[in-house]
């Protein structure tokens, strides 16, 4: 095998497809506090976060993404933890379970409308 040519990533997108794409840019509207930087109705959503854009789009084969939820999570280092499940809560998708304690700190593992799991972290405070 000879050298691989590595490829040159110009910049990194989660995306997340799901039917009711303005249920789902509604959702991350309230959780981030912002609305999405690139909205195209019915068909596309982009939310910029520190170090990731957030991309929510509309399938036009619905097919293709249809079955079990995949194991993929998208983690998100809060700064607040109560503040964040009170958020969710808000918007109406309270926490599956209490919060879990952890060697590097604390997390609560949450569903987005599409289903998909957020998993909500805070690191421990430095004293």
């Amino acid at each position: 095998m000879g050298s691989i040519h590595p490829i040159k990533i110009q910049d990194a997108f989660i995306t997340l497809a799901h039917e009711d794409l303005q249920t789902l840019v509604e959702f991350y509207q309230g959780l981030l506090g912002q609305p999405p930087q690139v909205y195209i109705p019915q068909r596309y959503g982009e939310f910029g976060l520190p170090g990731l854009k957030l991309a929510l789009f509309k399938p036009s084969d619905i097919q293709e993404f249809a079955g079990s939820a995949a194991s993929m999570s998208m983690c998100v280092e809060v700064e607040d933890l109560e503040d964040a499940i009170a958020t969710l809560t808000q918007l109406g998708y309270p926490p599956s379970d209490n919060i879990i304690h952890t060697s590097h700190g604390q997390e609560i593992y949450a569903y987005d409308p599409a289903g998909n799991r957020l998993i909500l972290h805070q690191s421990p405070k430095v004293v």
